[in-house]
């Protein structure tokens, strides 16, 4: 099964996908380890990125989430996938794949990046991740704000 968990910034992609990932005995991969060092530079300064920086990341992707599909594996991806057109890009090729909708408030979510001190993604381009947001129209969709196994456990039945 391939499942990508999408979200803006802080809304627990990383931490629900890797409890997905355990229980569904699948790889884990988090979009933010492909960014090349522009693109994390870019958003440490505070500088939303473009779709021109976003296209080699989600091309990459794509091709992480094909070569899982062609071995016959399983993996969940944490990645924004804010726009329609990266989600379609991120599943070109993916057979069956899911989408995962976290979705909160921008309170909520600016209270914990606030809190984040180990994470390139600068808390003033909240704004900017909430403009370009567009909900999936087909998306298993997860409130976050309860703790993440209890989102995770709520999440799975529906991916079966």
């Amino acid at each position: 099964m391939i499942v990508v968990v999408m979200g803006v910034a802080g809304v627990g992609k990383t931490t629900v996908g890797r409890l997905l990932a355990r229980e569904l005995d699948a790889g884990f991969v988090d979009a933010d380890d492909y960014h090349p060092a522009a693109n994390v530079a870019k958003m440490h300064s505070g500088k939303p990125l473009t779709d021109d920086d976003r296209r080699p990341w989600l091309a990459r992707l794509n091709e992480v989430l094909r070569e899982y599909a062609a071995r016959n594996a399983g993996v969940v991806l944490a990645c924004s996938a804010l726009k329609q057109r990266y989600r379609e890009q991120l599943f070109a090729g993916v057979p069956d794949g899911r989408l995962v909708y976290l979705r909160g408030t921008k309170e909520m979510i600016a209270e914990r990046l606030g809190a984040r001190r180990e994470h390139f993604m600068n808390p003033a381009l909240l704004d900017s991740q909430f403009a370009a947001l567009e909900e999936p129209a087909h998306a298993i969709v997860a409130d976050a704000d309860g703790a993440p196994e209890a989102i995770a456990a709520g999440i799975l039945p529906q991916l079966s």
